[in-house]
């Protein structure tokens, strides 16, 4: 809803913050962005990176801010007093109801139309690839010969050659004189530089100038000059005003320098440093080869304590050999006699294994007579027996009992009585006799005998 239409009831009050969120709405959607021309006052720089200013000039004064995403882009400084063009939006700091421009980039004044042209000239010749790293080419490790390009009365000049002088003196310069500023300056850079490509007696290159403003600098940004850098046979090294200054020659060149001092330094070595790094290659190669000289005087002390004169490793070989024919001697004599040993014992056992035939039959006939003679023996002794046995049985013979005499009695039922308590009176019993039997009535029985 518009607060500010004429739809909305005019009782209805509005709070501060709508108010304040309605103006800003208001100038950020009818105000485009605008490029605003003015002084530079109160500049601060805060941890977080953000710029607050002010932009004035003879009548009035605005509140800036330039956030540190949006700052980090630009390559120079700015400081109080100066003046600068600013691309930006009309808003409000609702917080405070502060009237502000959030700026977009910032462009030191008069100098629009330049940067515009830089820019320009910067994106086709990056289009057309002569920015491309590919095609940047090394720096020589050690040149023989340096080339500066420049004008000879620029104070860089001076600060490159007492930087040679003072890095490495016996390094030989050229130096191809040029302007490096005006209207003709970019033809005669561009000039130089295919001199001294065609010429080719210089190692490395050197294009460099002073500081100053990006009028000053402007030759440097001239496109005739990024295509004599392009076809430049030698690697080149840019070293343009200074370290915040970036023109499109450092761009195309080989290396960019931050300073004509740093890019002599380079270009060149350091002789102390070298002379430094000399001593501690010779003192490392000089332990190294020594310890080498030791190993070796110790690989050959032992190789010389191992070198035997050959007569008597000769007489050594000797030795062993007839310490082993020794020993083979006495190892075939051993196993020899082990041999003859196991023979003997062999001949033992299969002579006592062998039958003995006579021995065998006289000993069959020895225990065939023993054996008659047991079996004689063996008889009588059973004969005897017999014999014994006979007797004995004929005397325990009943019928020799009643032959002597005797006789025996039986019940009717033909039990034999053996005590008188066996029969009553008037019983009839049988008695057999040694020949023949009777019957008898018993009349008397008595317990004892008559």
């Amino acid at each position: 809803m518009n607060l500010f239409s004429p739809n909305n009831p005019v009782h209805k009050a509005l709070t501060v913050s709508e108010l304040n969120n309605n103006t800003k709405q208001l100038l950020e959607h009818n105000i485009p962005l605008l490029w605003i021309k003015g002084e530079i006052s109160n500049l601060k720089r805060y941890q977080s990176g953000h710029w607050y200013f002010s932009l004035k000039d003879n009548q009035a004064q605005v509140r800036c801010v330039l956030f540190s995403h949006k700052n980090q882009f630009i390559d120079w400084h700015p400081i109080d007093g100066m003046q600068v063009e600013v691309l930006a939006l009309v808003t409000l700091y609702e917080p405070r109801g502060d009237f502000q421009l959030n700026v977009e980039t910032m462009r030191r004044a008069g100098l629009g139309e330049l940067f515009a042209a830089f820019e320009t000239l910067k994106s086709k010749l990056q289009q057309a690839g002569l920015f491309n790293s590919e095609k940047k080419k090394p720096l020589p490790v050690f040149p023989q010969q340096i080339g500066i390009i420049t004008s000879l009365d620029t104070a860089a000049l001076q600060d490159i050659l007492s930087t040679l002088q003072r890095r490495m003196p016996s390094l030989s310069v050229i130096i191809y004189p040029t302007l490096v500023q005006g209207k003709t300056a970019a033809n005669n850079i561009a000039e130089a530089i295919k001199t001294a490509c065609q010429r080719t007696e210089c190692d490395v290159l050197i294009l460099c100038r002073g500081g100053g403003s990006i009028e000053d600098l402007w030759a440097f940004n001239e496109e005739t000059v990024a295509h004599a850098i392009d076809a430049c046979s030698i690697p080149l090294i840019s070293g343009i005003g200074h370290e915040t200054d970036f023109t499109i020659a450092d761009f195309v060149a080989d290396v960019r320098a931050p300073t004509p001092t740093a890019a002599a330094e380079m270009a060149s070595k350091d002789r102390i440093e070298l002379s430094h790094r000399l001593n501690v290659l010779h003192q490392r190669m000089c332990r190294t080869t020594l310890h080498r000289i030791e190993r070796a005087m110790q690989q050959v002390d032992i190789l010389s304590h191992r070198l035997i004169y050959p007569g008597d490793k000769i007489r050594q070989q000797v030795i062993h050999q007839q310490h082993l024919q020794d020993r083979l001697i006495k190892t075939w004599a051993y196993q020899l006699e082990k041999r003859q040993w196991k023979l003997l014992d062999f001949n033992q056992r299969l002579m006592a294994e062998r039958p003995q035939v006579v021995r065998l039959q006289e000993q069959h006939d020895e225990l065939v007579s023993r054996l008659c003679y047991a079996y004689s023996r063996y008889s009588e002794i059973l004969f005897s027996r017999l014999k014994h046995l006979q007797i004995q049985l004929i005397h325990l013979n009943p019928q020799s009992i009643l032959d002597r005499g005797y006789s025996i009695a039986h019940s009717k039922d033909g039990t034999i009585i053996r005590s008188s308590k066996q029969i009553h009176s008037g019983d009839r019993i049988k008695v057999k006799f040694a020949q023949g039997m009777c019957k008898a009535d018993v009349s008397v029985i008595s317990d004892s005998d008559p």
